[in-house]
Order: C-alpha cells, then sequence, then structure tokens
C-alpha cells in the first residue's frame, strides 16, 4: 500500500488522492499554497464579492451561513458578519444525533451574534427510515446529516432570493488537494452527490423494499436547475480566501465567545464535532470498518501539515485512537431499533477488500496493520520542519436543563438566557 511521504493518507482515501514522484500527495501539494499565497489580495477579492451581494435596501439576507453546533460555525460567522459587514440569515439541519454540548454551543452562537437562524428538522421516524436505507446501501448512518446539512441552505436561498451562501473549507480541497486554492471552486450539485453522498441523491431512496416514498425525500431533495439559476445561487468557500486553520480559528472562539469543547472518543481534537453523539464515535468506527482508518487519520494528518505534529506523533496518536470501540453505539442501536448483529452484519457488507481479509478464525484483519508501514524512504529529506505544540483545549462544561447521554431532538440549550 502506498502513504504519502509527509503526511499519513494513503492511496486508498475515498476522495481520491495521487502521489508526485517523490511520494508527496496531492493533498500536501495542495497544502504548500497556504504559504505561498498573498492572503491580503485574496482577502480583497473576498470584499469585492461580499459587496457585489450586499443587499443595499436593507429588506433581505445579504448572505446564508449554513451553522451546527461545533465544526467552524462560530469562526464563519464571525467573519462573514463582524469582519466583513454582512447581514447573515444562519440555516441549521438538525441531525438529530445532537450532544447537550452541541445544543448549548448552537443556542449561543445564534445569541452571541444576533443573527436569524431557521432549522429545519424532518420527522424522527423519517429519518430512521433513511438511516436503515443507507446503512443497507452504502453502509453509512450519516447521509441523512449530510444530506440536511448541504441542500436546506440551497433550498432557504432559492426560496427567499438569497444568491449568496457561505461555507467554511471545501473538504476536497482541504484533505486530499482536489482543487487548488487559485481555482477558488464553488458549491456544486455533483460534487455533493459524487462525494458528499456517496453517488445517492435523495431521489435514488425511494424504494417499495426500504419503504420509502416521494414524500419522505422531500426536504432532501436539491432544487430544480431553473430554480438555481433564476436566483443566481452561489456557494462560496473561505478557505479559498484565508489561511484555513481550524485549530486556531477554534481557540480565538472559544477565548471570544466561549465555544464548549468535548473529549471525542476516537480522535484528540476537541473542537470538532462535539455536537455528535456519533460522528466521531459510531459514524467514526463505521468509515474505520470502510476505509481502513478515521478520524484520527483525518486529524493528524492536518497537524502535520500546519507543522503542529511530526509524523512519528501523528503515527502514535493514530495507534492510541484507531482501534477504539464506540461509546455510544448501544445509544444508536436503541434510537434505530436494531440488534448489534443486523449492525455488524450491514456494515461488514461494505469492508474494502483491498483493506481488510479475514484470518483462519473467520475474524476480519487489516491486511496492512503495522503502522510502521507509514515510513517512507524519503520521509526524513521530506517532511516538514516541526514548528509547533498540539494540545487541544477542554473548556469547562455549561449548565443547562437538557438532558445527556441521550440524544437531544429538541434543546433548550441553556437556562441562563440573555
Amino acid at each position: 500500500m502506498i502513504y504519502c511521504s509527509r503526511c499519513l493518507y494513503n492511496e486508498h482515501h475515498p476522495l481520491n488522492i495521487v502521489f508526485d514522484e517523490e511520494g508527496v500527495c496531492s493533498g500536501c501539494r495542495v497544502h504548500e499554497e497556504k504559504y505561498e499565497i498573498d492572503w491580503a489580495e485574496k482577502a480583497k477579492k473576498l470584499t469585492s464579492i461580499f459587496n457585489d451581494y450586499k443587499n443595499i435596501s436593507g429588506n433581505n439576507y445579504d448572505c446564508i451561513v449554513p451553522v451546527s453546533g461545533a465544526k467552524d460555525s462560530y469562526f464563519i460567522v464571525h467573519t462573514v458578519k463582524n469582519v466583513y459587514g454582512m447581514n447573515p440569515l444562519l440555516v441549521t439541519y438538525n441531525k438529530q444525533y445532537n450532544t447537550d454540548v452541541g445544543v448549548r454551543n448552537l443556542a449561543n452562537l445564534r445569541t452571541q451574534f444576533n443573527c436569524d437562524i431557521l432549522t429545519l428538522t424532518v420527522s424522527p421516524d423519517t429519518v430512521k427510515k433513511i438511516t436503515r436505507a443507507t446503512m443497507r446501501r452504502m453502509g453509512s448512518i450519516y447521509w441523512h446529516c449530510i444530506a440536511g446539512q448541504t441542500v436546506f441552505p440551497v433550498q432557504i436561498a432559492v426560496k427567499f432570493k438569497i444568491p449568496l451562501i457561505v461555507w467554511g473549507a471545501h473538504q476536497g480541497n482541504d484533505q486530499v488537494g482536489m482543487f487548488s486554492h487559485h481555482d477558488e471552486v464553488e458549491m456544486t450539485r455533483k460534487y455533493r452527490k459524487e462525494h458528499d453522498l456517496m453517488g445517492y441523491e435523495a431521489e435514488d431512496l425511494v424504494s417499495d423494499f426500504d419503504g420509502i416514498t416521494e414524500k419522505d425525500i422531500v426536504q432532501f431533495k436539491y432544487p430544480d436547475n431553473i430554480e438555481i439559476e433564476r436566483v443566481g445561487v452561489r456557494g462560496i468557500y473561505l478557505n479559498n480566501y484565508m489561511h484555513w486553520d481550524s485549530k486556531l480559528q477554534h481557540e480565538q472562539m472559544i477565548n471570544l465567545y466561549g465555544y464548549e469543547t468535548a473529549l471525542q472518543t476516537r480522535t484528540f481534537d476537541t473542537y470538532n464535532d462535539v455536537d455528535c453523539y456519533n460522528y466521531s464515535d459510531v459514524h467514526d468506527y463505521i468509515k474505520f470498518i470502510k476505509h481502513g482508518y478515521g478520524k484520527v487519520v483525518d486529524h493528524a494528518t492536518r497537524e502535520i501539515r500546519l507543522k503542529r505534529l511530526t509524523r512519528e506523533q501523528g503515527i502514535q496518536l493514530i495507534n492510541a485512537y484507531i482501534n477504539k470501540e464506540p461509546k455510544n453505539l448501544e445509544m444508536f442501536l436503541e434510537w434505530l431499533g436494531i440488534t448489534k448483529n443486523s449492525f455488524n452484519y450491514i456494515i461488514n457488507q461494505h469492508r474494502n477488500p483491498k483493506i481488510w481479509k479475514k484470518d483462519a478464525d473467520f475474524q476480519w484483519q487489516l491486511i496492512h496493520p503495522n503502522h510502521s508501514l507509514f515510513i517512507h524512504p524519503n520521509v526524513n529529506r521530506l517532511e516538514m520542519d516541526y514548528a509547533g505544540e498540539n494540545d487541544f483545549e477542554l473548556t469547562a462544561v455549561g449548565k443547562s436543563t437538557d438532558r445527556k447521554n441521550k440524544y437531544i431532538i429538541i434543546g433548550k440549550g441553556t437556562d441562563n438566557w440573555a
């Protein structure tokens, strides 16, 4: 198996990755642009884009910002509203796997920034029906979350005639260098289907076998191209216009606005995905079963590229987290109404045979389990200089009346409203 000589990605990354003659992956090569780009010029370009979309009459919002109770939501809203002076409408898809930390973060975000917010909560029965289908078809418990998060902002843009949507980082750009920062790639339906949604549009889920009807998938359907063109909807990514550093951005938001962090089951990053019981837990465990790697590889690779980890330290972190069992599996099984045996049977159908094999006792084993395989003959020559520290803050836990250790469909968020 081929591994990058700088980071910890291998040739089987699901977003696709290529290697040059020095064994450096496309993601690392595109990351090099962050140290070469004139970001002041990029900021001017972003200013020009925002100026073009400001609603001079004041009778509508300037743009839409998709948010959640985690990831880079605070930083994006802070940048759009407080740095560039835009008037955003916040939109959020309720993933229904919500933690109390995530509910508090979202409540705090909408009050700290004094923004209007629209929330889509799909019927829990419908979400469960879709989740059973996507588990069977593509081995995913998270398809409905990604589908909702990526289509609800577009639906609202069309409905309210707000043409500009502002996203954070483009995953294909940030992880595998699918595009250059100079391309300034924007949101597309094609990328969403092929990569975010694993090749399935909402319409593809309609099935008598799964009991899914056209009515069930309405909230996940992408608007018609004619509607999008009539409004002129476009979605830009901020990481094309600023040096994107998720760790430093989160720490700024902790200091400015009291963003809450939390320990995660299968990664050392305490900043991202704290709003969800499953993302860095059951969902990530499934990712490991399917692709042989997990979120800890994404996070260690990111920190290596940003010069806060050495490659060897990244390997140590992977060894510490990659085999951890999910803590919240029973919660998910109870919510969906299936047994653990059923769960294992379904997910095992989606293992990559290039990565997994059964041993003599019919137990699944990684074909390349030894992470010393990450050591590349060119690593000492090519590794970027180690220049920083990698501690992630763990904040105090806020108070609220919302229950803990249980999915929160609708939560108050805080018992101390401003």
